[in-house]
């Protein structure tokens, strides 16, 4: 039995890092939405620092899974959590526990940092997804709804 490792990115790991996100995209169906490229990624992820990628790596040392993700803020905990933005797995490694494993470091992460807690959204068509995050015991938050400004709604709020 193999023993799963991570590492996490660095600036050079940007075209994988994109590769990746082309990767989920295709799997959800939301290929047109991408607008990340090269250069957004280093700014938003290297320069300024507002997300962070990890890899799950196979016995070879090949990255075979990735997490996006951020810290949030509970204003009822009154602490910082982990927001899980992408987990993804390549199709041929599904199933041999590398999203538990990303899933699990994200935890051990969060944990180490002294989060209160790690939240992410999962597409609702998405069962395998659901299933393997409700085995773990999340909690469904049915009772709130998902909102989003963005493009032109974004343009239209921001200038009132």
């Amino acid at each position: 039995m193999s023993t799963k490792k991570f590492r996490t990115a660095t600036r050079n790991d940007i075209p994988l890092i994109l590769k990746f996100i082309k990767d989920l995209a295709h799997f959800e169906k939301l290929e047109n939405e991408v607008r990340a490229t090269p250069e957004l990624l280093d700014e938003w992820l290297f320069a300024r620092k507002t997300a962070e990628v990890i890899f799950a790596l196979d016995d070879s040392g090949n990255e075979v899974g990735f997490a996006l993700f951020y810290h949030n803020f509970s204003t009822f905990l009154g602490k910082g959590g982990i927001y899980l933005e992408d987990l993804f797995v390549l199709p041929e490694y599904r199933k041999l526990g590398f999203g538990k494993f990303l899933l699990q470091t994200l935890a051990q992460i969060a944990k180490e940092r002294g989060c209160g807690r790690l939240d992410l959204s999962c597409l609702d068509w998405n069962s395998n997804a659901i299933a393997f995050y409700k085995k773990f015991g999340c909690t469904v938050l049915d009772d709130w709804t998902g909102y989003r400004f963005t493009g032109a709604s974004l343009d239209k709020l921001a200038q009132g």
